[in-house]
């Protein structure tokens, strides 16, 4: 659905004297029926990449295309989903009235708009607060009003920067449902964040920037790196005798008491944990110590 070639922007400053690359020869294809995860460090390059895919700024070289059309032929045609990192509502609309007008905005028929708006304001455990101007609202609450308005238009492209931030852990954990909830074969979603643990949970696949250029694509799931060397960390009682025969590469975790940090490959640490629990050892915990996703990013952003 989307295809990114070569693509780039650079910007200029007033007097033309000095350029400051932002994008540089990026290449990504992403079919429709993906979760698409965007990650980097500040300046890497995310925020400008959304704004060409949404046709809010012209590249400088290269082509973005959905649906094989121009970013604003498309969208003139059929919309996106959009949350951008920092919202702006007039702070006088309330809730139900701010939703009611992007349903407006967004191409809904009239006689829709109403139960449209109320599915909104329950999907986003909005009712309660529907009556409350803009300026009264947590940061949480506006979160999900932002996400309320994005989403009220249907759209088969969904972009959504910096969705599950101010979110509580309860909203944050919801958050990956309606992610699920939204997945269909025709529709795109791309999710610009910080939060890989997130990124990790809810996307097929993460673009990791660095630099203004595309460094990496993650795939999500163990498969690819079942033979790379990770660190693990194993929470055992009656594991004492028999972890540094079983695991020479064990070290205890300071401060943890019956906590271990191993290494290996996965399968290796798979028959490793068996024999200590034949051994009798009680497991209370097994987990990478990073995620894969979190090591790529480290890598990437070091340069490895």
């Amino acid at each position: 659905m989307i295809d990114i070639a070569a693509l780039g922007k650079t910007y200029r400053s007033l007097l033309g004297s000095r350029t400051v690359p932002a994008l540089h020869d990026v290449t990504l294809r992403i079919p429709a029926g993906e979760v698409v995860g965007v990650a980097g460090p500040n300046g890497a390059g995310k925020s400008t990449l959304i704004s060409l895919l949404l046709g809010l700024l012209r590249p400088t070289s290269g082509t973005v295309r959905i649906h094989g059309q121009h970013p604003r032929a498309y969208l003139e045609h059929h919309g996106a989903a959009y949350l951008p990192e920092l919202l702006q509502l007039p702070p006088r609309w309330t809730i139900d009235t701010t939703l009611r007008r992007h349903a407006v905005l967004a191409g809904i028929p009239p006689m829709d708009i109403p139960s449209r708006t109320a599915r909104m304001l329950e999907w986003l455990g909005l009712v309660e607060h529907k009556s409350k101007d803009v300026r009264q609202l947590s940061k949480g609450t506006l979160q999900r009003l932002g996400l309320a308005q994005a989403l009220i238009g249907d759209s088969d492209l969904v972009v959504l920067d910096e969705p599950t931030h101010g979110l509580d852990p309860l909203w944050t954990q919801r958050f990956r449902d309606i992610v699920r909830e939204l997945r269909r074969p025709g529709r795109v979603i791309l999710i610009a964040s910080h939060d890989l643990d997130e990124l990790e949970r809810v996307a097929d696949r993460v673009a990791i920037l660095n630099q203004a250029r595309l460094d990496r694509v993650v795939t999500a799931g163990l498969s690819e790196a079942a033979e790379e060397p990770v660190v693990y960390r194993i929470a055992a009682t009656g594991a004492d005798a028999a972890i540094s025969r079983i695991f020479p590469s064990a070290s205890p975790v300071e401060g943890r008491a019956n906590e271990w940090r191993v290494r290996g490959r996965v399968p290796e640490l798979t028959r490793g944990l068996g024999e200590l629990i034949a051994a009798g050892a009680v497991i209370a915990a097994f987990a990478p110590e990073a995620s894969r996703l979190e090591s790529e990013f480290r890598a990437a952003v070091e340069g490895r």
